[in-house]
């Protein structure tokens, strides 16, 4: 009996992405973000005042980080992810995750841009600066 139950279900999950698959594709409704071209910025970003780590980490971003994520962490369209977005706030990306992103690299988990590759040369105190930037620039834009 559990294995019909399970079947069922896998039979009604194929179903609804076979629906999804098939959906008609519309223009963007009214109030929808427009499409971003390559390159563009992915979001807007009130850039803050910096001073102190973060004003260093912004420097290391511009040199490190911002060909795929942009010059204020907003991301680059058909490159890589804004940092200034919900996924990235602390309570679910830790400043942790940035490190080890950094040093070790990440596999695409919320994005469709791919995986990243460890940022080579980076030193623990940099990553530290970076994540000052990023934190702060985040405040600003209401992330957390």
């Amino acid at each position: 009996m559990k294995h019909i139950k399970i079947a069922a279900v896998a039979g009604v999950l194929a179903l609804a992405g076979a629906a999804y698959l098939a959906r008609p594709v519309t223009a963007p409704q009214a109030g929808a973000p427009a499409p971003v071209a390559a390159g563009d910025a992915i979001v807007a970003v009130s850039m803050p005042a910096l001073e102190g780590d973060a004003a260093i980490g912004q420097k290391v971003f511009a040199a490190r980080c911002a060909e795929c994520h942009g010059t204020d962490a907003g991301g680059v369209e058909g490159a890589g992810p804004p940092l200034i977005h919900n996924y990235y706030e602390p309570n679910h990306h830790g400043d942790a995750a940035f490190f080890i992103a950094a040093e070790q690299g990440v596999r695409a988990h919320h994005w469709r841009f791919g995986d990243m590759p460890p940022v080579e040369g980076i030193s623990r105190a940099e990553v530290a600066a970076v994540v000052a930037f990023v934190r702060k620039v985040q405040r600003e834009n209401g992330i957390y």
